[in-house]
């Protein structure tokens, strides 16, 4: 293979587990030229990435479509030897079909999948049977050879490494508790009973993006809790990820967060609320734990990604799961 092509243009979590393919592609071919698709906004995760040529990025919000062909103009210029399609949207899938690669690999539940070279069955489904996201995109590959299994990573710089070194003087815990789905999204009242039974000892840094520094405050004030530090909107992806690896355990919602953790194999706890892991997204890092719900409930899961408000209008996917389920996962 001589230049390479991987596209994940969705939300930030799956761009994290796409880059697992990165490292079995460079591990297979370590003199091809690899390239990634990502749309705008998530470009900066790869950021001095040792085994990246370029980063095409894809304006979603903007002049979309217009875009989009302009994109395809750049891919067919590149004359790729593959390109690896991850998602299952049209979009994606014209660009695959249509980009000149001598070889093009996607789903068979992409629109455009009859146009590829290969295509490969997709599944998810919530009966504890389905594979992890990871293997799914691996699967990808199969079609060409037997290539090493990766597992995701992120590449935080020594500069992102210096940004958060002034928090990492005292043993601390990050807690994510946004996710941009409201159902996925541990309750806020719980996030403030967990801040409440965190020991004293112990720093706690509230991460998130710009939009979340008001809910981030919001949970810190209603604490009893002295030792928590509001960083939402102070630290990007990178830095957010290299916080995380020093961290005695992350608390993370079903988000992207929880794949940051897999990315830098940071300990990580991560609450399911509305999803299940069976599903297939689950945290990789060697120190995991799973808390969800003890309770059965005939209404979950609800959706594979989670809904903006639970349609019983009780939340008890997050409501009954218990403090010290999250306070046991808490090295001693």
């Amino acid at each position: 293979m001589r230049k390479i092509l991987v596209i994940q243009t969705a939300f930030i979590g799956d761009v994290v587990l796409a880059t697992a393919l990165l490292e079995s592609l460079h591990n297979t071919y370590p003199d091809a030229t690899l390239d990634i698709l990502v749309r705008k906004g998530n470009e900066t995760l790869f950021d001095k990435h040792p085994y990246l040529n370029s980063v095409l990025v894809w304006n979603k919000k903007q002049h979309k479509y217009k875009h989009l062909f302009l994109i395809l103009q750049q891919i067919r210029s590149n004359r790729y030897s593959l390109v690896l399609n991850l998602q299952r949207f049209a979009a994606t899938g014209f660009l695959t079909a249509f980009s000149k690669a001598d070889m093009t690999i996607g789903f068979n539940k992409n629109p455009f999948h009859f146009l590829f070279s290969k295509s490969v069955k997709h599944e998810i489904d919530a009966s504890g049977i389905s594979i992890h996201e990871v293997n799914r995109n691996h699967q990808l590959l199969q079609s060409i050879g037997q290539i090493p299994f990766g597992k995701p990573a992120l590449y935080p710089s020594s500069q992102e490494e210096a940004h958060v070194a002034k928090w990492k003087g005292q043993p601390y815990i990050c807690i994510a508790p946004t996710s941009v789905w409201f159902t996925k999204q541990f309750a806020e009242n719980k996030w403030i009973d967990f801040l409440n039974e965190v020991p004293r000892n112990i720093k706690i840094f509230v991460l998130g993006g710009p939009d979340d520094v008001e809910l981030c405050n919001r949970i810190i004030r209603a604490s009893s809790n002295d030792q928590c530090t509001n960083l939402a909107g102070t630290c990007n992806f990178l830095q957010s990820a290299a916080l995380m690896r020093g961290a005695l355990m992350n608390y993370v919602n079903d988000s992207a967060p929880m794949h940051f953790c897999s990315a830098v194999n940071a300990p990580v706890t991560a609450i399911y609320c509305s999803t299940v892991p069976a599903f297939g997204f689950g945290p990789l890092s060697d120190q995991s734990f799973i808390v969800e719900t003890l309770t059965p409930l005939s209404c979950r899961p609800c959706g594979l990604h989670g809904l903006k408000a639970c349609p019983h209008n009780h939340f008890n996917c997050a409501q009954t799961i218990q403090i010290s389920q999250l306070i046991n996962t808490l090295p001693h």
